[in-house]
């Protein structure tokens, strides 16, 4: 049996940084009620000229890097993006072009904050059958133009950023499982209605959020797939190494430690200073554990999303 595993990770986060401090000179809020309701201190906001492709970019050079392939070596991008730089093409194609890469397939995956669990569980399936033999797997957003700087409620959770992972086929996990979910009946709690037709915007650009509805799925669902990927590779909590979720909420990502017995030790969190990031969230998350040191072979990890549409999903792995 083969399987595919991950030999390389890269991150990158513009270069401005937001703190609590300042948006409480925009808007009603303050750092303390911010840091007690989500632990968000800070968050990186993109350039003007910067671009969701710019920074998946960053991300995935410092990936290859690390990984030790070239451009000729990938032969699949898969981009998890909210914020696609254009209707069409997709910013994986452009990402593709921007790296000099000419051969293979790329394409956009759309699953909002658990975009990158659903990108990594597609590309991880087609490099260990052995249709492709490198991936390059991104989660790369600027979120930070889907919000209301006025919303209090909304603009003080998000940043901008991206993280990006290159997987191999491997004769050994790896990539123990992925299991993904969704449930298009809570799509209105968490949602951007806005379009483009007949070259204007139909509803509403900025984005929409029912906090206490996604919070309450949010911890039911993360706790609930974590213990299925441990049920399905006869795990028990114990065996797990570090948990690495969405970084939306600290107290989500709790929330979620408490229902496996996890020491907060265990778990690696960035939410303090990079709010949430959607679908980069998790990437940037295990770039930072695993150049820190903190992720080491033989470890398991576990990669945990939820989103909206919504959607959530794990992927349990050896390092």
């Amino acid at each position: 049996m083969r399987y595919s595993r991950i030999v390389g990770t890269g991150s990158y986060l513009p270069e401005r940084i937001v703190t609590n401090t300042e948006l409480e000179s925009r808007i009603d809020t303050n750092d303390a009620w911010i840091v007690s309701r989500t632990g968000i201190e800070a968050r990186h906001v993109a350039a003007e000229q910067e671009s969701t492709s710019d920074l998946a970019q960053r991300a995935a050079e410092r990936a290859m890097e690390a990984a030790g392939v070239t451009t000729d070596d990938i032969d699949l991008i898969i981009v998890a993006t909210t914020t696609s730089d254009m209707v069409f093409p997709s910013t994986a194609c452009i990402l593709q072009a921007k790296l000099g890469i000419k051969q293979g397939a790329a394409f956009d995956v759309q699953a909002v904050c658990t975009g990158f669990i659903y990108a990594l569980a597609t590309a991880d399936k087609m490099v260990a059958s052995g249709m492709h033999k490198c991936a390059l797997v991104v989660g790369a957003e600027v979120f930070s133009r889907l919000l209301d700087w006025n919303d209090r409620r909304t603009c003080v959770l998000f940043g901008d950023g991206a993280g990006a992972v290159v997987i191999k086929q491997s004769d050994e996990p790896g990539i123990y499982s992925s299991h993904l979910h969704a449930d298009g009946n809570y799509a209105h709690i968490l949602r951007v209605t806005g379009g483009i037709a007949e070259g204007k915007v139909r509803g509403n650009p900025y984005l929409e959020m029912d906090g206490q509805a996604v919070f309450k799925l949010a911890v039911r669902v993360l706790g609930e797939c974590a213990q299925e990927a441990l049920a399905h590779n006869g795990m028990s909590s114990d065996q797990l190494d570090w948990l690495i979720p969405h970084q939306a909420n600290m107290r989500i990502i709790k929330a979620t430690a408490d229902r496996l017995k996890l020491p907060m030790e265990q778990v690696v969190t960035t939410v303090a200073r990079h709010g949430n990031t959607s679908a980069a969230s998790v990437p940037l998350a295990l770039d930072a554990a695993v150049r820190d040191g903190r992720v080491q072979p033989g470890q398991n990890v576990m990669l945990q999303g939820v989103g909206g549409g919504m959607t959530w999903g794990s992927i349990l792995l050896r390092w």
